[in-house]
């Protein structure tokens, strides 16, 4: 089976196989980067080469990055990404709604979609990580995951640019799965520029403004056809 969107790379639809493959390599790369995952980088590597070059070459390049880097800087630059820097947020609720009520029920929606696909969270993990949700796309309910990961789109779009902007190998993992998703329309880049210039509603500090433009390049610029 082929879904109806096209890769960035505009060779064709990715296929069920091809999204489910790219989602699950993300997911984990989006993963603290411990013992485990390094040692999985061979086996990543080999499933993600018969990806669309749009998907894949941002996947090797944040694979090349971990092969050339001493085991402890990954981590530390994890953590200083991720839990230091608000902008760089994994978990997608907290662009649009911020740590208001509506995030609670956000989040819900989250969780009931991965109860019906019979799929329980652990109580100490929020259903709408980054990670979560493409692993739940890959193995659990493809178009619901897929379906959540649009409903967020703004939000990883605004993750990427920090990232990007950050000059973060994250930023790769994040080029890689926007492949995988429709191009941005008008409507979306419009939220991703209130997103970037307000932050996350009610909040006393929140995203500050990023001081550049909001339409991402297009990552599959420079991919091989």
């Amino acid at each position: 089976m082929r879904v109806s969107m096209r890769s960035r790379g505009g060779k064709g639809a990715l296929s069920d196989a091809e999204l489910t493959t790219a989602w699950q390599a993300a997911s984990l790369l989006l993963g603290y980067p411990d013992d485990d995952l390094l040692a999985r980088r061979p086996l990543l590597r080999r499933a993600v080469a018969g990806l669309p070059p749009a998907v894949r070459e941002p996947l090797e390049r944040f694979l090349d990055h971990l092969d050339a880097a001493s085991p402890p800087e990954p981590a530390a630059d994890y953590v200083a990404t991720f839990d230091h820097r608000k902008r760089c947020c994994l978990y997608l609720t907290y662009y649009a709604y911020g740590d208001t009520r509506k995030r609670g029920m956000a989040l819900l929606r989250f969780k009931h979609a991965y109860r019906a696909a019979g799929l329980v969270l652990d109580d100490g993990e929020l259903p709408d990580h980054l990670a979560v949700v493409l692993e739940f796309a890959a193995t659990g309910d493809l178009h619901q995951g897929r379906r959540l990961l649009l409903e967020h789109r703004a939000g990883l779009e605004l993750l990427r640019l920090a990232l990007t902007e950050a000059s973060s190998p994250w930023a790769s993992v994040l080029d890689a799965v926007s492949a995988t998703l429709p191009p941005l329309d008008g409507d979306t880049h419009q939220a991703i520029a209130r997103l970037a210039a307000e932050g996350p509603p009610e909040e006393e500090v929140g995203l500050a403004p990023f001081g550049g433009p909001v339409f991402l390049p297009d990552p599959s610029v420079g991919a091989r056809s």
